[in-house]
Protein backbone atom coordinates (compact mmCIF):
# COMPACT_ATOMS: atom_id res chain seq x y z
CA UNK A 1 0.00 0.00 0.00
CA UNK A 2 1.31 3.60 -0.84
CA UNK A 3 2.26 5.69 2.02
CA UNK A 4 -0.03 9.31 2.14
CA UNK A 5 2.43 11.30 2.54
CA UNK A 6 3.00 14.89 1.07
CA UNK A 7 4.30 17.65 1.42
CA UNK A 8 1.77 20.37 -0.07
CA UNK A 9 -1.09 18.10 0.78
CA UNK A 10 -3.64 17.91 3.95
CA UNK A 11 -5.53 14.44 3.99
CA UNK A 12 -8.07 13.15 6.18
CA UNK A 13 -8.84 9.85 6.32
CA UNK A 14 -12.05 8.08 8.73
CA UNK A 15 -11.61 4.99 10.27
CA UNK A 16 -14.80 4.64 12.54
CA UNK A 17 -17.74 7.02 12.59
CA UNK A 18 -18.93 7.73 9.09
CA UNK A 19 -22.04 5.79 7.91
CA UNK A 20 -22.53 4.64 11.86
CA UNK A 21 -23.11 6.20 15.06
CA UNK A 22 -20.39 5.36 17.69
CA UNK A 23 -16.82 4.39 16.89
CA UNK A 24 -15.35 7.77 16.03
CA UNK A 25 -11.94 7.78 14.56
CA UNK A 26 -10.47 10.20 12.46
CA UNK A 27 -6.95 10.28 11.22
CA UNK A 28 -5.31 14.21 9.68
CA UNK A 29 -2.17 13.54 7.58
CA UNK A 30 0.14 16.13 6.21
CA UNK A 31 3.84 14.60 5.58
CA UNK A 32 5.12 13.05 8.00
CA UNK A 33 2.93 14.24 10.55
CA UNK A 34 -0.19 12.49 11.66
CA UNK A 35 -2.96 13.23 14.82
CA UNK A 36 -5.83 11.05 15.54
CA UNK A 37 -9.28 12.58 16.31
CA UNK A 38 -11.28 10.62 19.20
CA UNK A 39 -10.65 7.08 20.08
CA UNK A 40 -14.13 5.52 20.10
CA UNK A 41 -16.19 2.35 20.22
CA UNK A 42 -19.36 1.15 19.21
CA UNK A 43 -21.79 -1.58 21.43
CA UNK A 44 -22.75 -4.39 19.75
CA UNK A 45 -25.76 -4.66 17.99
CA UNK A 46 -28.57 -7.80 18.64
CA UNK A 47 -26.78 -9.89 15.75
CA UNK A 48 -23.32 -9.47 17.41
CA UNK A 49 -23.83 -12.31 19.79
CA UNK A 50 -21.25 -12.89 22.41
CA UNK A 51 -19.29 -9.26 21.86
CA UNK A 52 -18.62 -6.26 24.47
CA UNK A 53 -17.76 -3.81 22.51
CA UNK A 54 -16.47 -3.33 18.64
CA UNK A 55 -13.41 -0.77 17.93
CA UNK A 56 -12.06 0.44 14.64
CA UNK A 57 -9.95 -1.45 12.62
CA UNK A 58 -6.01 0.27 13.36
CA UNK A 59 -4.31 -1.35 10.72
CA UNK A 60 -3.78 1.20 8.67
CA UNK A 61 -1.95 2.94 11.99
CA UNK A 62 -0.22 0.25 13.09
CA UNK A 63 2.00 0.86 9.72
CA UNK A 64 2.76 4.31 10.39
CA UNK A 65 2.59 4.24 14.55
CA UNK A 66 6.38 6.48 14.45
CA UNK A 67 4.36 9.24 12.25
CA UNK A 68 1.50 9.65 14.99
CA UNK A 69 2.03 12.92 16.97
CA UNK A 70 -1.10 12.75 19.25
CA UNK A 71 -4.17 11.64 19.56
CA UNK A 72 -7.25 14.37 20.39
CA UNK A 73 -10.38 13.93 22.18
CA UNK A 74 -13.28 16.36 21.98
CA UNK A 75 -15.31 14.70 24.95
CA UNK A 76 -15.38 11.98 27.37
CA UNK A 77 -18.29 9.75 25.46
CA UNK A 78 -17.51 6.25 25.07
CA UNK A 79 -17.94 6.42 21.14
CA UNK A 80 -15.25 8.91 21.47
CA UNK A 81 -12.83 7.43 24.08
CA UNK A 82 -13.92 4.11 24.51
CA UNK A 83 -11.89 2.43 22.57
CA UNK A 84 -8.78 4.31 24.03
CA UNK A 85 -7.20 1.06 26.22
CA UNK A 86 -7.39 -1.32 23.02
CA UNK A 87 -5.71 1.32 20.61
CA UNK A 88 -3.15 2.64 23.34
CA UNK A 89 -1.66 -1.19 23.74
CA UNK A 90 -0.42 -1.09 20.42
CA UNK A 91 -0.30 3.02 19.50
CA UNK A 92 1.51 4.44 23.25
CA UNK A 93 1.17 7.93 22.14
CA UNK A 94 0.34 11.38 24.05
CA UNK A 95 -3.52 12.15 24.35
CA UNK A 96 -5.24 15.47 24.80
CA UNK A 97 -8.11 16.32 26.13
CA UNK A 98 -9.88 18.38 28.87
CA UNK A 99 -9.38 17.35 32.40
CA UNK A 100 -13.12 15.97 32.73
CA UNK A 101 -12.39 14.01 29.35
CA UNK A 102 -9.09 12.90 30.73
CA UNK A 103 -10.25 11.99 34.17
CA UNK A 104 -12.85 9.69 32.33
CA UNK A 105 -10.19 8.31 30.18
CA UNK A 106 -7.95 7.55 33.21
CA UNK A 107 -10.77 5.69 35.44
CA UNK A 108 -10.43 3.42 31.73
CA UNK A 109 -6.82 2.84 31.47
CA UNK A 110 -6.51 1.58 35.78
CA UNK A 111 -8.94 -1.67 34.17
CA UNK A 112 -6.92 -2.32 31.69
CA UNK A 113 -3.39 -1.94 33.78
CA UNK A 114 -2.90 1.10 31.46
CA UNK A 115 -2.90 3.92 34.00
CA UNK A 116 0.99 5.59 34.16
CA UNK A 117 2.43 3.93 31.03
CA UNK A 118 0.14 6.93 28.44
CA UNK A 119 0.77 10.59 28.93
CA UNK A 120 -1.92 12.38 29.31
CA UNK A 121 -2.04 16.18 28.73
CA UNK A 122 -4.97 17.95 30.10
CA UNK A 123 -6.10 21.05 28.21
CA UNK A 124 -7.94 24.12 28.74
CA UNK A 125 -10.96 25.74 26.32
CA UNK A 126 -8.43 28.01 24.07
CA UNK A 127 -5.58 26.59 24.65
CA UNK A 128 -3.23 25.63 21.41
CA UNK A 129 -0.92 23.06 20.65
CA UNK A 130 1.48 22.10 18.40
CA UNK A 131 1.71 18.60 16.93
CA UNK A 132 3.93 18.54 14.32
CA UNK A 133 3.10 20.71 11.38
CA UNK A 134 0.03 20.56 12.81
CA UNK A 135 -1.41 23.20 15.37
CA UNK A 136 -4.59 22.58 17.09
CA UNK A 137 -7.27 24.84 19.34
CA UNK A 138 -9.26 23.58 21.68
CA UNK A 139 -12.23 25.26 21.61
CA UNK A 140 -15.75 25.09 23.80
CA UNK A 141 -18.91 23.55 22.57
CA UNK A 142 -22.16 22.61 24.57
CA UNK A 143 -23.07 18.74 24.71
CA UNK A 144 -24.71 16.28 27.01
CA UNK A 145 -21.48 16.05 28.84
CA UNK A 146 -18.97 18.60 30.25
CA UNK A 147 -15.62 19.76 28.87
CA UNK A 148 -16.67 19.43 25.09
CA UNK A 149 -14.36 20.62 22.58
CA UNK A 150 -14.51 21.42 18.66
CA UNK A 151 -11.06 21.27 17.39
CA UNK A 152 -9.41 24.02 15.14
CA UNK A 153 -6.64 22.62 13.50
CA UNK A 154 -4.42 24.39 11.26
CA UNK A 155 -1.96 23.06 8.51
CA UNK A 156 -0.19 24.68 5.99
CA UNK A 157 -2.77 24.12 3.96
CA UNK A 158 -5.67 25.72 5.99
CA UNK A 159 -7.61 25.59 8.91
CA UNK A 160 -10.14 22.54 9.34
CA UNK A 161 -13.21 22.94 12.10
CA UNK A 162 -13.88 19.67 13.26
CA UNK A 163 -17.03 20.25 15.50
CA UNK A 164 -17.33 17.00 17.49
CA UNK A 165 -20.50 16.16 19.25
CA UNK A 166 -22.06 19.63 20.00
CA UNK A 167 -25.43 21.83 20.48
CA UNK A 168 -26.07 25.70 20.59
CA UNK A 169 -27.78 26.02 24.36
CA UNK A 170 -27.82 29.68 25.18
CA UNK A 171 -28.64 28.56 28.56
CA UNK A 172 -26.17 26.01 29.44
CA UNK A 173 -26.56 24.78 33.00
CA UNK A 174 -22.82 25.51 34.19
CA UNK A 175 -22.79 28.64 32.15
CA UNK A 176 -20.15 27.58 30.01
CA UNK A 177 -21.84 28.45 26.29
CA UNK A 178 -20.50 26.75 22.64
CA UNK A 179 -17.63 29.42 21.53
CA UNK A 180 -19.19 30.94 18.28
CA UNK A 181 -16.47 33.86 19.04
CA UNK A 182 -13.88 31.74 18.44
CA UNK A 183 -15.47 30.30 15.69
CA UNK A 184 -16.71 33.07 14.10
CA UNK A 185 -12.69 34.67 14.05
CA UNK A 186 -11.57 31.36 12.18
CA UNK A 187 -14.43 31.64 9.75
CA UNK A 188 -13.80 35.32 8.95
CA UNK A 189 -10.24 34.09 8.53
CA UNK A 190 -11.00 31.32 6.08
CA UNK A 191 -11.86 28.11 6.82
CA UNK A 192 -10.80 25.58 4.57
CA UNK A 193 -13.12 22.76 5.64
CA UNK A 194 -15.50 22.01 8.54
CA UNK A 195 -16.41 18.57 9.66
CA UNK A 196 -19.79 18.80 11.63
CA UNK A 197 -22.07 16.37 13.80
CA UNK A 198 -24.58 15.00 11.41
CA UNK A 199 -26.21 13.33 14.53
CA UNK A 200 -29.81 15.60 14.54
CA UNK A 201 -29.47 16.63 11.17
CA UNK A 202 -33.22 15.40 10.69
CA UNK A 203 -35.11 17.20 13.50
CA UNK A 204 -36.48 20.81 12.28
CA UNK A 205 -35.79 23.69 14.72
CA UNK A 206 -33.98 24.06 18.03
CA UNK A 207 -32.50 20.91 20.18
CA UNK A 208 -33.82 21.60 23.76
CA UNK A 209 -31.70 23.36 26.56
CA UNK A 210 -30.54 21.43 29.15
CA UNK A 211 -32.45 23.18 31.70
CA UNK A 212 -35.58 22.00 30.16
CA UNK A 213 -34.37 18.90 32.04
CA UNK A 214 -34.40 20.63 35.64
CA UNK A 215 -37.40 22.11 34.98
CA UNK A 216 -38.91 18.64 34.54
CA UNK A 217 -37.59 17.90 37.60
CA UNK A 218 -38.72 20.15 39.58
CA UNK A 219 -42.28 19.57 38.46
CA UNK A 220 -42.17 16.10 39.02
CA UNK A 221 -40.10 15.82 42.67
CA UNK A 222 -42.17 17.16 44.91
CA UNK A 223 -45.32 14.99 43.91
CA UNK A 224 -43.62 12.01 44.77
CA UNK A 225 -44.32 10.09 47.86
CA UNK A 226 -42.10 7.36 47.51
CA UNK A 227 -38.63 7.24 46.54
CA UNK A 228 -36.94 8.66 43.47
CA UNK A 229 -34.98 6.73 40.91
CA UNK A 230 -33.40 8.37 38.41
CA UNK A 231 -31.92 6.19 35.44
CA UNK A 232 -29.10 8.16 33.25
CA UNK A 233 -26.08 7.81 31.31
CA UNK A 234 -22.71 8.01 33.96
CA UNK A 235 -21.43 10.86 31.82
CA UNK A 236 -24.13 13.11 31.92
CA UNK A 237 -22.91 15.36 34.93
CA UNK A 238 -24.88 18.21 34.55
CA UNK A 239 -27.88 15.88 34.93
CA UNK A 240 -26.60 14.70 37.69
CA UNK A 241 -26.04 18.13 39.38
CA UNK A 242 -29.59 18.83 37.99
CA UNK A 243 -30.94 15.74 40.32
CA UNK A 244 -29.04 16.52 43.62
CA UNK A 245 -30.11 20.29 43.08
CA UNK A 246 -33.93 19.41 43.07
CA UNK A 247 -33.31 16.34 45.50
CA UNK A 248 -31.70 18.93 47.83
CA UNK A 249 -34.93 21.58 47.56
CA UNK A 250 -37.13 18.14 48.38
CA UNK A 251 -34.83 17.31 51.34
CA UNK A 252 -34.05 13.69 49.89
CA UNK A 253 -30.44 12.30 50.04
CA UNK A 254 -28.75 11.19 47.08
CA UNK A 255 -27.34 7.16 46.53
CA UNK A 256 -25.78 6.67 43.38
CA UNK A 257 -26.35 2.58 42.21
CA UNK A 258 -24.02 1.22 39.77
CA UNK A 259 -20.21 1.36 39.77
CA UNK A 260 -19.70 3.64 36.68
CA UNK A 261 -21.51 6.12 38.30
CA UNK A 262 -20.26 6.03 41.14
CA UNK A 263 -16.69 6.25 39.66
CA UNK A 264 -17.68 8.76 36.93
CA UNK A 265 -19.34 10.93 39.70
CA UNK A 266 -16.27 11.24 42.25
CA UNK A 267 -14.58 11.96 39.43
CA UNK A 268 -16.40 14.96 38.77
CA UNK A 269 -16.55 16.37 42.18
CA UNK A 270 -12.66 16.02 42.34
CA UNK A 271 -12.27 17.84 39.67
CA UNK A 272 -14.59 20.97 40.30
CA UNK A 273 -17.45 19.86 37.59
CA UNK A 274 -19.88 18.36 40.41
CA UNK A 275 -21.21 20.27 43.57
CA UNK A 276 -23.18 18.09 45.91
CA UNK A 277 -22.66 18.65 49.67
CA UNK A 278 -21.31 15.55 51.86
CA UNK A 279 -24.10 15.31 54.27
CA UNK A 280 -26.79 14.71 51.52
CA UNK A 281 -24.54 12.01 49.52
CA UNK A 282 -24.89 8.89 51.14
CA UNK A 283 -23.92 5.47 50.81
CA UNK A 284 -26.27 2.90 49.63
CA UNK A 285 -25.95 0.43 52.08
CA UNK A 286 -27.81 3.41 54.47
CA UNK A 287 -30.89 2.83 51.95
CA UNK A 288 -32.65 0.65 54.28
CA UNK A 289 -32.52 3.61 57.31
CA UNK A 290 -33.56 6.39 55.08
CA UNK A 291 -37.72 7.11 54.79
CA UNK A 292 -38.80 6.63 51.56
CA UNK A 293 -39.51 10.65 51.01
CA UNK A 294 -35.98 11.23 52.08
CA UNK A 295 -34.08 8.87 49.11
CA UNK A 296 -33.07 10.00 45.60
CA UNK A 297 -31.18 7.16 43.66
CA UNK A 298 -29.09 8.01 40.55
CA UNK A 299 -28.81 4.98 39.12
CA UNK A 300 -27.38 3.57 35.57
CA UNK A 301 -28.87 0.75 33.16
CA UNK A 302 -31.23 3.44 31.03
CA UNK A 303 -31.31 1.55 28.36
CA UNK A 304 -32.55 -1.11 29.92
CA UNK A 305 -28.97 -3.51 29.55
CA UNK A 306 -29.46 -7.02 31.03
CA UNK A 307 -27.58 -7.12 34.41
CA UNK A 308 -27.57 -3.05 34.42
CA UNK A 309 -28.39 -1.94 37.69
CA UNK A 310 -32.51 -1.07 36.49
CA UNK A 311 -32.88 -3.72 34.97
CA UNK A 312 -32.09 -5.44 38.47
CA UNK A 313 -33.92 -3.35 40.05
CA UNK A 314 -36.68 -4.36 37.65
CA UNK A 315 -36.64 -7.52 37.92
CA UNK A 316 -36.56 -8.00 41.65
CA UNK A 317 -33.33 -9.00 41.72
CA UNK A 318 -31.19 -6.32 43.09
CA UNK A 319 -29.67 -6.95 46.73
CA UNK A 320 -30.37 -3.61 48.10
CA UNK A 321 -33.23 -1.56 46.33
CA UNK A 322 -36.61 -3.34 45.98
CA UNK A 323 -39.00 -1.08 44.10
CA UNK A 324 -42.44 -0.60 46.16
CA UNK A 325 -45.95 0.77 45.48
CA UNK A 326 -45.38 4.38 45.40
CA UNK A 327 -42.03 4.97 44.04
CA UNK A 328 -41.10 7.22 41.30
CA UNK A 329 -38.42 5.80 38.07
CA UNK A 330 -37.39 8.70 35.52
CA UNK A 331 -35.22 7.27 32.43
CA UNK A 332 -33.86 10.44 31.83
CA UNK A 333 -31.45 9.36 28.37
CA UNK A 334 -32.60 9.00 25.01
CA UNK A 335 -33.49 5.84 23.36
CA UNK A 336 -30.87 4.72 21.99
CA UNK A 337 -32.11 3.00 18.58
CA UNK A 338 -32.01 -0.64 18.27
CA UNK A 339 -32.77 -0.46 22.27
CA UNK A 340 -36.89 0.54 21.89
CA UNK A 341 -38.03 -3.07 22.41
CA UNK A 342 -35.57 -3.61 25.52
CA UNK A 343 -36.97 -0.29 27.26
CA UNK A 344 -40.70 -0.98 26.37
CA UNK A 345 -40.38 -4.26 28.29
CA UNK A 346 -38.16 -2.31 31.13
CA UNK A 347 -40.78 0.02 31.48
CA UNK A 348 -43.49 -2.69 31.67
CA UNK A 349 -40.99 -4.54 34.18
CA UNK A 350 -40.73 -1.08 36.70
CA UNK A 351 -45.12 -0.80 36.04
CA UNK A 352 -45.22 -4.12 37.42
CA UNK A 353 -43.30 -3.77 40.39
CA UNK A 354 -45.76 -0.53 41.01
CA UNK A 355 -43.76 2.44 40.30
CA UNK A 356 -44.39 5.22 38.29
CA UNK A 357 -42.65 5.63 35.24
CA UNK A 358 -41.51 9.00 33.53
CA UNK A 359 -39.72 8.90 30.08
CA UNK A 360 -39.08 11.53 27.12
CA UNK A 361 -42.27 10.21 25.57
CA UNK A 362 -44.68 11.02 28.20
CA UNK A 363 -42.15 14.00 30.00
CA UNK A 364 -39.35 16.66 28.85
CA UNK A 365 -37.04 14.26 31.26
CA UNK A 366 -34.13 14.04 28.69
CA UNK A 367 -33.41 16.87 25.94
CA UNK A 368 -30.38 15.82 23.54
CA UNK A 369 -27.33 16.83 23.14
CA UNK A 370 -26.72 16.91 19.41
CA UNK A 371 -27.61 20.19 17.32
CA UNK A 372 -30.76 20.22 15.26
CA UNK A 373 -31.24 22.21 11.89
CA UNK A 374 -31.22 25.84 12.84
CA UNK A 375 -28.08 25.13 14.77
CA UNK A 376 -26.29 23.08 11.76
CA UNK A 377 -27.04 25.69 9.84
CA UNK A 378 -25.88 27.98 12.23
CA UNK A 379 -22.58 26.93 12.43
CA UNK A 380 -22.58 26.71 8.90
CA UNK A 381 -22.72 29.74 8.54
CA UNK A 382 -20.51 30.91 11.69
CA UNK A 383 -17.76 29.12 9.70
CA UNK A 384 -18.42 29.30 6.24
CA UNK A 385 -16.09 26.77 5.18
CA UNK A 386 -14.94 26.36 1.80
CA UNK A 387 -15.57 22.79 1.99
CA UNK A 388 -17.85 20.70 3.96
CA UNK A 389 -17.36 17.11 4.93
CA UNK A 390 -20.64 15.47 7.30
CA UNK A 391 -19.37 13.29 9.98
CA UNK A 392 -20.81 11.44 13.18
CA UNK A 393 -24.01 9.93 11.55
CA UNK A 394 -25.67 6.91 9.30
CA UNK A 395 -25.13 7.14 5.72
CA UNK A 396 -28.88 8.94 5.17
CA UNK A 397 -27.94 11.60 8.58
CA UNK A 398 -24.66 12.68 5.92
CA UNK A 399 -26.68 12.74 3.30
CA UNK A 400 -28.92 14.98 4.85
CA UNK A 401 -26.73 17.04 5.95
CA UNK A 402 -25.14 18.08 2.58
CA UNK A 403 -28.70 19.08 1.43
CA UNK A 404 -28.76 21.08 4.49
CA UNK A 405 -25.09 22.75 3.75
CA UNK A 406 -26.32 23.25 0.28
CA UNK A 407 -29.28 25.30 1.32
CA UNK A 408 -26.89 28.03 3.24
CA UNK A 409 -24.81 28.38 0.08
CA UNK A 410 -22.31 25.70 0.07
CA UNK A 411 -21.97 24.51 -3.83
CA UNK A 412 -22.96 20.45 -4.02
CA UNK A 413 -18.93 20.43 -5.82
CA UNK A 414 -17.65 21.82 -2.54
CA UNK A 415 -19.99 19.21 -0.24
CA UNK A 416 -18.01 15.51 0.15
CA UNK A 417 -19.84 12.43 1.34
CA UNK A 418 -16.74 10.21 2.59
CA UNK A 419 -16.98 6.83 4.09
CA UNK A 420 -14.67 5.26 6.38
CA UNK A 421 -11.28 4.52 5.04
CA UNK A 422 -12.10 7.03 2.03
CA UNK A 423 -8.96 9.67 1.64
CA UNK A 424 -9.71 13.23 1.35
CA UNK A 425 -7.22 15.21 0.22
CA UNK A 426 -6.61 18.84 0.04
CA UNK A 427 -4.69 20.31 -2.38
CA UNK A 428 -4.02 24.18 -3.56
CA UNK A 429 -7.66 24.80 -2.66
CA UNK A 430 -9.11 21.74 -4.09
CA UNK A 431 -10.67 18.87 -2.25
CA UNK A 432 -11.06 15.04 -3.36
CA UNK A 433 -11.32 11.49 -2.72
CA UNK A 434 -8.41 9.93 -3.60
CA UNK A 435 -8.07 6.55 -2.42
CA UNK A 436 -8.90 3.96 0.28
CA UNK A 437 -7.29 2.85 2.79
CA UNK A 438 -7.66 -0.40 5.13
CA UNK A 439 -10.71 0.00 7.54
CA UNK A 440 -13.48 -1.82 9.23
CA UNK A 441 -14.35 -3.33 12.76
CA UNK A 442 -12.67 -5.25 14.99
CA UNK A 443 -14.70 -7.32 17.97
CA UNK A 444 -13.79 -7.71 21.16
CA UNK A 445 -15.27 -10.49 23.46
CA UNK A 446 -14.05 -10.74 26.86
CA UNK A 447 -10.38 -10.49 26.63
CA UNK A 448 -10.25 -11.37 23.07
CA UNK A 449 -9.48 -8.49 20.62
CA UNK A 450 -9.78 -9.25 17.14
CA UNK A 451 -9.83 -13.24 17.56
CA UNK A 452 -13.46 -12.88 16.86
CA UNK A 453 -14.59 -12.49 13.10
CA UNK A 454 -17.58 -12.55 10.84
CA UNK A 455 -17.61 -16.49 10.64
CA UNK A 456 -17.39 -16.88 14.36
CA UNK A 457 -20.41 -14.82 14.43
CA UNK A 458 -21.97 -16.25 12.15
CA UNK A 459 -21.18 -19.82 13.62
CA UNK A 460 -22.84 -17.89 16.71
CA UNK A 461 -25.79 -17.07 14.96
CA UNK A 462 -26.28 -20.52 13.50
CA UNK A 463 -26.47 -22.13 16.79
CA UNK A 464 -28.81 -19.47 18.49
CA UNK A 465 -31.02 -20.36 16.01
CA UNK A 466 -31.02 -23.90 14.82
CA UNK A 467 -28.99 -25.50 17.83
CA UNK A 468 -26.30 -28.23 17.47
CA UNK A 469 -26.08 -32.05 16.94
CA UNK A 470 -22.85 -33.95 18.00
CA UNK A 471 -21.81 -37.51 16.74
CA UNK A 472 -19.49 -39.07 18.25
CA UNK A 473 -18.49 -42.61 16.50
CA UNK A 474 -15.55 -45.18 17.49
CA UNK A 475 -13.55 -46.87 14.57
CA UNK A 476 -11.39 -49.42 13.84
CA UNK A 477 -7.86 -47.32 12.41
CA UNK A 478 -7.28 -50.89 10.30
CA UNK A 479 -10.48 -52.18 9.02
CA UNK A 480 -12.61 -49.23 9.39
CA UNK A 481 -15.42 -51.28 11.59
CA UNK A 482 -17.77 -49.04 14.13
CA UNK A 483 -16.84 -50.58 17.29
CA UNK A 484 -18.18 -47.60 18.76
CA UNK A 485 -21.79 -45.81 18.21
CA UNK A 486 -22.60 -44.09 16.49
CA UNK A 487 -24.11 -41.87 19.46
CA UNK A 488 -26.13 -38.72 18.91
CA UNK A 489 -26.25 -35.76 20.82
CA UNK A 490 -28.34 -32.60 20.37
CA UNK A 491 -28.59 -29.16 22.09
CA UNK A 492 -30.71 -26.71 21.05
CA UNK A 493 -31.91 -28.28 18.15
CA UNK A 494 -34.90 -31.17 19.45
CA UNK A 495 -35.34 -31.90 23.80
CA UNK A 496 -33.79 -35.07 23.24
CA UNK A 497 -35.94 -36.98 26.02
CA UNK A 498 -38.99 -36.87 23.83
CA UNK A 499 -37.41 -37.06 20.27
CA UNK A 500 -35.84 -40.46 20.68
CA UNK A 501 -37.44 -42.07 17.77
CA UNK A 502 -36.26 -39.10 15.74
CA UNK A 503 -32.36 -39.58 17.32
CA UNK A 504 -32.65 -43.13 16.21
CA UNK A 505 -34.09 -42.95 13.25
CA UNK A 506 -31.33 -40.09 12.57
CA UNK A 507 -28.52 -42.24 13.47
CA UNK A 508 -29.87 -45.61 11.31
CA UNK A 509 -29.09 -43.01 8.69
CA UNK A 510 -25.89 -42.71 9.51
CA UNK A 511 -25.26 -46.19 9.86
CA UNK A 512 -26.43 -46.89 6.63
CA UNK A 513 -24.19 -44.47 5.37
CA UNK A 514 -21.26 -45.95 6.79
CA UNK A 515 -22.01 -49.40 5.33
CA UNK A 516 -22.14 -47.90 1.93
CA UNK A 517 -18.73 -46.90 2.75
CA UNK A 518 -15.55 -49.08 0.85
CA UNK A 519 -12.90 -49.87 3.27
CA UNK A 520 -10.35 -47.24 2.44
CA UNK A 521 -12.75 -44.71 2.68
CA UNK A 522 -14.06 -45.91 5.87
CA UNK A 523 -10.61 -45.92 7.43
CA UNK A 524 -9.75 -42.07 6.41
CA UNK A 525 -11.72 -40.09 9.48
CA UNK A 526 -11.89 -37.16 7.57
CA UNK A 527 -13.86 -38.67 4.60
CA UNK A 528 -15.62 -40.26 7.40
CA UNK A 529 -16.56 -36.60 9.36
CA UNK A 530 -17.78 -34.85 5.20
CA UNK A 531 -19.87 -37.98 4.98
CA UNK A 532 -21.55 -37.54 8.32
CA UNK A 533 -21.94 -34.48 8.32
CA UNK A 534 -23.42 -34.85 4.99
CA UNK A 535 -26.20 -37.23 5.33
CA UNK A 536 -26.89 -35.49 8.94
CA UNK A 537 -27.66 -32.55 6.91
CA UNK A 538 -29.85 -34.19 4.44
CA UNK A 539 -32.35 -35.56 6.78
CA UNK A 540 -32.88 -32.75 9.00
CA UNK A 541 -33.34 -30.98 5.87
CA UNK A 542 -35.71 -33.44 4.18
CA UNK A 543 -37.57 -34.27 7.71
CA UNK A 544 -37.90 -31.08 9.85
CA UNK A 545 -36.33 -28.28 7.37
CA UNK A 546 -33.99 -27.69 10.10
CA UNK A 547 -30.20 -26.33 9.85
CA UNK A 548 -28.43 -27.17 12.64
CA UNK A 549 -24.44 -26.92 13.76
CA UNK A 550 -23.32 -30.83 12.76
CA UNK A 551 -20.20 -31.85 14.49
CA UNK A 552 -18.75 -35.85 13.76
CA UNK A 553 -16.07 -36.68 16.11
CA UNK A 554 -14.54 -39.39 14.97
CA UNK A 555 -12.43 -41.55 17.39
CA UNK A 556 -9.95 -43.64 15.67
CA UNK A 557 -8.70 -46.87 17.73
Amino acid sequence: METLESNSALQIVALGGLGEIGMNMMAYIYGDDIIIVDCGLMFPSPEMLGIDYVIPDISWLRERVGNIRAICLTHGHEDHIGALPFVLQELNVPVYGTALTLGFVNEKLKEYKLDGSVELVIVKPRDTVQLGRFRVEFLRVAHSVVDGCALAITSPEGVVIHTGDFKIDHTPVDGQLTDLASLSRYGEAGVLALLSDSTNVEREGYTLSEKYVGEAFAEIFPRCSGRIIVAAFSSSIHRVQQVADNAARCGRKILLNGRSMVKNVQIARDLGYLTIADDILMDLRELPHLPPEQVCIISTGSQGEPMSALTRIAMDDHKQIKLEKGDTVILSSRVIPGNERTISELINHLYRRGAEVFHEKVSEVHVSGHASQEELKLMLNTVQPRFFIPIHGEYRHLVKHIELARKVGIPEERCILATNGEVVSFYADTAAIVEKVESGRVFVDGKGIGDVGRMVLKDRKHLSEDGMIVVIIGMNHSTGEVIYGPDIVSRGFVFEDESQEYLEDARKAVIFALGELNVETRCDGEEVKTVVHQTLRRFCKKTIERRPVILPVIMEM
